[in-house]
């Protein structure tokens, strides 16, 4: 660990908290329908919509109707996305003359996008044509990216509204989400990106001459577009399969720290969108303390564990930290702070192979997913998550006091307890599940590239990314497979849709709750007495439901690793 390494992290957690605010308040009028700079431009785009849509904007929807169209609305999305890989032979735009996608790895990917996992098991500069890119894959990047972020102001009503039935109008949220917040500010990175270098074409793939005389072809496309969105959109997918490891993809150093930024802006925007509704924008700035708490822990052993290097390699004398799987560009602080940015988002890009970290380097991001990827979370999916957490933890601040619990003047009882638990409890039933299925099951066992503790981290690795919904991989396991495509599928699928359905009618119930005004027996909820409560509840809630299974194998590969065994590339 070096000066320069922590005035890096110091920089970006700056820049992250500067921008909070900002965007806080600008997605603050954007969701209340008042008028913001870009309302000349947009309203009257907005009206069209809406006119061509059949929507009335001026009505709001119980709970339960707002989660249909939501569910609806992604069935529709998942078909579209599933049609055109299946006929990618057959469109246009595709100068490379890809065929058309198998049906369970168009199944796996169509469920990965509307999920916003973008878990991949393809190349995709050699599997899909820039239609797909660009109609497909793009275009979820921004619904499941706006969609997360609907949901989390759905519950924010919940808390800030008394004695109401309705939470918002679904595809008026997810219009205004895409128009004024999503559109504007990939416009401009997508500028930024191609200044870096970043390609942004629809001419086919160029062949050049090596320095040694070879041919090599270099896979273009229209690049940062869906790099922009990406990262703004917590996404992760790439366009080439090296990902942001690529040289196209992220060219330089200051692409790389932009797009950190990008990853984390609207997440933390939005614990303030969530204060100043509730009314006290203190309530925003102590759920950001928390997960600052926890994000500056992890990248402080993520960052620390790889810079210490490997006993195999300080053995041979190649000091200065593990450097396997890194790019040079880059270097290990720049690799390891993207590593917990990305797992601490639900992004799932990655600058460096997360096989080739070291045991408790890679550890990190897997806890990261493991307790819900609440620590700034996937834009909206954080804040919604990071808010079960808080119910469950005014529940035991009311246990320790003997008084009902109450968050923001809403009394939590027992039916908001059971629906916050329930939502997080979704999340260990498919890790765990498949993650035992899939260290028997014959098959599965043979997709593993390395022996022994480091091949069990790679499949619980994997159901863990994608039933989180984060889509960075162990890449040292092969995932294109038919069990694969399809248990990795369902873990999206309930990760994501079967978490929003309780958090969703926790919202409803909320909303419909008087305000109780605040009393001298209130638990503060502004201070460091809470934020220390609530991150110790999210580390022992955590622990209990996943860690003495789930982080089995990085602890036995550190073991392994001091005790001078090496197992597979993380050893």
């Amino acid at each position: 660990m070096t000066p320069n390494g922590l005035i890096q992290i110091a920089l970006f957690c700056l820049v992250v908290l500067v921008l909070a605010r900002p965007l806080g308040g600008y997605m603050t009028r954007v969701f209340a329908g008042e008028r913001t700079l870009l309302s000349p431009v947009l309203a009257p785009v907005e009206r069209l919509v809406y006119r061509l849509g059949g929507v009335d904007a001026t009505r709001e929807q119980h709970w339960l109707t707002y989660t249909i169209a939501m569910l609806l609305f992604h069935a529709g999305g998942f078909l579209l996305l599933y049609a055109l890989m299946r006929m990618q032979d057959l469109l246009p735009f595709n100068p490379q003359g890809m065929a058309a996608v198998a049906p369970d790895l168009a199944f796996n990917t169509s469920i990965s996008f509307i999920t916003n996992t973008n878990w991949q098991n393809y190349g995709g500069e050699s599997t899909m044509s820039y239609l797909v890119q660009m109609l497909g894959l793009t275009h979820q990047n921004f619904l499941s990216a706006a969609t997360g972020i609907v949901l989390a102001m759905a519950l924010i009503r919940g808390f800030s509204r008394a004695s109401a039935q309705t939470v918002g109008n679904f595809w008026v949220d997810i219009t205004r989400c895409t128009l004024y917040v999503l559109l504007p500010i990939c416009v401009v990175l997508t500028l930024f990106l191609v200044w870096q270098g970043m390609p942004q074409t629809l001419g086919p793939y160029v062949d050049a001459t090596t320095l040694e005389g070879g041919k090599q072809t270099l896979a273009l496309g229209p690049v940062a577009s869906q790099v922009a969105i990406k990262m703004l959109g917590t996404n992760g997918g790439g366009f080439f399969n090296a990902n942001a490891t690529h040289p196209f993809e992220n060219p330089t150093a200051l692409s790389n720290f932009a797009q950190m930024v990008a990853i984390f802006a609207l997440g933390a925007a939005l614990t303030n969108v969530f204060g100043r509704m509730v009314g006290n924008e203190k309530q925003g700035w102590a759920i950001l303390a928390a997960m600052g708490v926890l994000f500056v822990a992890g990248v402080g052993v993520t960052y620390w564990a790889e810079a210490a290097g490997t006993p195999a390699l300080n053995a041979l004398g190649l000091s200065g930290g593990n450097m396997e799987g890194k790019e040079v560009r880059f270097g290990i602080v720049a690799s390891a702070l993207f590593a917990v940015i990305t797992t601490a988002a639900s992004c799932g890009a990655v600058n460096a192979m997360h096989d080739s970290f070291t045991a408790l380097g890679g550890m990190i991001p897997l806890i990261n997913m493991e307790l819900g990827e609440i620590i700034v979370g996937g834009v909206g999916a954080g804040m919604y998550g990071m808010l079960l957490f808080v119910v469950i933890t005014m529940f035991v601040a009311g246990l320790m006091v003997g008084r009902t619990p109450e968050y923001v003047g809403k009394k939590i009882e027992a039916k908001e307890v059971k629906m916050a638990m329930l939502a997080i409890l979704i999340l260990p039933l498919m890790m765990l599940g498949w993650t035992a299925v899939a260290t028997v099951l014959p098959s599965a066992v043979a997709s593993i590239a390395n022996p022994g503790p480091h091949g069990f981290s790679e499949i619980l690795y994997a159901f863990t990314s994608a039933t989180a919904n984060n889509g960075s991989a162990f890449g040292g396991l092969t995932g294109n497979t038919f069990f694969y495509n399809l248990t990795l599928a369902s873990s999206m699928f309930v990760g994501r849709f079967l978490m929003i359905v309780p958090a969703m009618a926790l919202a409803g119930a909320l909303a419909a709750k008087k305000t109780v005004p605040a009393s001298a027996g209130t638990f503060p909820t502004t201070g460091g007495l809470f934020v220390g409560l609530l991150v110790g509840v999210i580390l022992i809630v955590g622990g209990l439901t996943f860690f003495p299974a789930l982080s089995l194998g990085p602890i036995v590969e550190h073991l392994a690793a001091a005790a001078g065994q090496s197992f597979g590339a993380g050893g």
